[in-house]
Formats: C-alpha cells, sequence, structure tokens
C-alpha cells in the first residue's frame, strides 16, 4: 500500500496525535540504538540532502540516521548542483523527487521549500528555513519529555532573538497545549503575523515579556539560540549591543522553577546568549537535545515513507 504523500514544512503540518506517536516511536527507535540493535525499515530507501546553508547537526543527524535505518543518502550544495546556476527550483524538485524517496532541505525563504514541495512526488522535510526550524523543536519537546514528562501544562522561556526557533516553539505550543514566554529585544521581536498564525485556536499559548527576568519566572524549560542567525553576519555588532541584557545566565535560571531545564539548539557563543556556568551545567541538557535530534528524525522519515508502524 503507498503511503499519502504528505511533506513536514512546519511544525503546524502534524496534528498533536500525530506527535504523540511520532515521540513514541523515536522512544522505540533510540532504544534500539542504545541497545545496538538494527532497525532497517528504510532498506533502499534513498534519502536526498540539499544544504543552501552551513550545517553540522542537520547534516549528520540526518545523514547517520539514514544509514542506520538500513537507506542511502545524496548530499548536495547548492555550489555543487545545477541550484547554484540558477535552475528554478520546481526543475530541481521535478528530476530530485524521480530519482529519491525523501527530500530533505535546508535553505532560505519558506516560500523556496514550498516551491520545491509543491513540485515534488515524494515527502520533502524541512532542515531549516529563515522561519521555521521544525525538526529542532521536534528534538527539544522529546528531549523534554525523556527528562520532566509531558510538556503540556508546561512554561517555556524564549530569551532572544524572534527568529525561526521562536516562531516554530509557538506553533508547537498551540498544538500541544503549552505556553510559551517571549522576550527579545526591542527591534528583534517575532512577526507579528507569525505569531497570529502561529497562535490559532491556542491564541493563549504565549505571552510577551519586555524582561528577559520575567519571562523566566517560573518556566519549565529555558531556551535560547545565537544573538546571529546565518545570513544576518552583518548586524553582527549591532545585535550585540541590543541583545546585551538578552544572555542566560544564573540569575535567569534561578527566577525559573527549581528542577527547570536548559536547551540551545547549538553552536553556541558562551559569554553571549548564555554564559558557560549555565550551558555546562547541571540544568542544561543540549548534549542530549543534539543527539535527540536523529533519533526523532529518523521517526520522521519512517513516519513519511510508511505511515504508523505497530
Amino acid at each position: 500500500m503507498t503511503q499519502p504523500l504528505k511533506h513536514y514544512l512546519q511544525f503546524a503540518d502534524f496534528t498533536a496525535d500525530e506527535y504523540a506517536y511520532l515521540f513514541e516511536r523515536a522512544a522505540l527507535i533510540k532504544r534500539r540504538f542504545k541497545a545496538y540493535e538494527k532497525h532497517h525499515t528504510l532498506t533502499d530507501r534513498t534519502l536526498a540532502m540539499i544544504f543552501e546553508k552551513a550545517s553540522t547537526r542537520t547534516r549528520v543527524s540526518f545523514e547517520a540516521g539514514m544509514y542506520q535505518m538500513g537507506g542511502s543518502v545524496v548530499h548536495l550544495t547548492s555550489e555543487g548542483s545545477q541550484l547554484g546556476r540558477s535552475e528554478p527550483i520546481e526543475d530541481t524538485a521535478r528530476v530530485i523527487s524521480r530519482m529519491t524517496d525523501i527530500v530533505m532541505i535546508r535553505t532560505f525563504e519558506q516560500a523556496r521549500i514550498e516551491r520545491f514541495a509543491e513540485y515534488s512526488r515524494v515527502p520533502v522535510v524541512n532542515g531549516l528555513t529563515n522561519e521555521y526550524h521544525p525538526c529542532q523543536i521536534l528534538a527539544d519537546i522529546f528531549t523534554y519529555i525523556e527528562h520532566r514528562g509531558s510538556i503540556a501544562g508546561k512554561v517555556v522561556a524564549w530569551v532572544g532573538d524572534g527568529n525561526n526557533m521562536a516562531n516554530t516553539w509557538l506553533e508547537a505550543a498551540a498544538l500541544l497545549g503549552f505556553r510559551v514566554h517571549v522576550s527579545t529585544p526591542r527591534g528583534y521581536e517575532i512577526d507579528e503575523k507569525l505569531a497570529s498564525s502561529a497562535g490559532g485556536s491556542g491564541a493563549g499559548s504565549y505571552q510577551f515579556f519586555s524582561s528577559p527576568l520575567e519571562a523566566c519566572r517560573g518556566a519549565d524549560l529555558v531556551t535560547t539560540d545565537v544573538w546571529t542567525s546565518m545570513g544576518y553576519e552583518a548586524e553582527n555588532e549591532a545585535r550585540r549591543l541590543a541583545f546585551a541584557d538578552w544572555r542566560v545566565d544564573a540569575n535567569l535560571m534561578a527566577a525559573a522553577k527549581p528542577g527547570a531545564l536548559f536547551m540551545h539548539c547549538l553552536p553556541a557563543h558562551r559569554g553571549e546568549e548564555v554564559t558557560a556556568e549555565v550551558i555546562d551545567g547541571p540544568q542544561s541538557v543540549v548534549w542530549d537535545e543534539a543527539e535527540n535530534r536523529m533519533h526523532v528524525q529518523k521517526a520522521l522519515m519512517e513516519y513519511l515513507l510508511l505511515g504508523r508502524l505497530n
């Protein structure tokens, strides 16, 4: 039976029930990985990875994960393919999707990956765009569940840039029933249109704070990202000045609940968005979070290609 074509371009593309299955499946896949048990559900399937932005964790997690499931991987960059020579993305999608079984893309504007998906015969996964980073939040929530149980009803404090991570946290909160406290410097807020659309029926799932300390008060999870995301390097100095008070340090963590976790999608700049005391401290779960990218993405690719498995 052929699995209906489904893409994963933003967190809102799946339902809460689908996420419940994915988290359960990721836990099973991780247990098998840790026990050195084979999990070759994607034998003879090929993943195409297209990178128009630099990557460490996304590349390794998808590539290692696909090989561990018995599949193979084709790695492409814009510099080493016709995409870098102005081939229309629609044409690239038509060709690559005839030769592979699933495509992961890390690119710039969300509209670009949406155009690719429109012309693809196979599932397309968002490995990061300017607007969203769903695979990272998938891993973050799975990591929270591993350490603290259900995230429903909890409070996540987002401190820093109103970027793709922040946008995706808002989508996740509306779907999975938790709250996000957002604190960003003036001029670096979350896009209002994205925020309102993320809220949907769960419009009460997020709240904005001018003070990062107030955003962290009573939080179950405190998370952040670099002050300057890829593509905005020219703003480095201006951002350093604007974000000086948006550093996750011991004072912010002390405002959160005593058992609060700290997460960061990495790479991290100690002394900028987070102090070494926090990221290397006992509340930090960033290394579990990084590893879990691989496990949740294995579950995601398996689901997109095979549907629900017993």
